[in-house]
């Protein structure tokens, strides 16, 4: 099982990026994906979510209007549309993927719940 992240950087306040994740090992069409964020000396924070399907998606409230998250089940591939990104943006971005659970709600958002891990992207913005 692979997940990797692409296309963080350093971008101003204001700025967009698009993150990329590329999953490999496991059946990316069957598993709700999620992106998370650490800054440090912070926990890892839930950020995004999507549902295997692709039609419901959810934002922590500091993103909303801002993020977009996205799904491409034909080329494996989650993406994170991030615009008019502040400073407090800044932190490392994971994806992470969540086998469906039977009797289980799609939406998490703990870190606990997801079982497959990227190794991060770093996400920079500069006041």
């Amino acid at each position: 099982v692979q997940l990797v992240e692409s296309g963080g950087g350093l971008v101003q306040t204001g700025g967009s990026l698009r993150l990329s994740c590329v999953a490999s090992g496991f059946t990316f069409s069957s598993y709700t994906m999620g992106w998370f964020r650490q800054a440090p000396g912070n926990e890892r924070e839930f950020v995004g979510i999507i549902d295997w399907t692709g039609t419901n998606r959810g934002y922590t409230d500091s993103v909303k209007g801002r993020f977009t998250i996205s799904r491409d089940n034909a080329k494996n591939t989650l993406y994170l549309q991030m615009n008019s990104l502040k400073p407090e943006d800044t932190a490392v971005y994971y994806c992470a993927a969540r086998k469906s659970r039977f009797g289980t709600s799609w939406y998490a958002v703990a870190v606990k719940d997801y079982d497959y891990w990227g190794q991060g992207t770093q996400v920079t913005v500069s006041s």
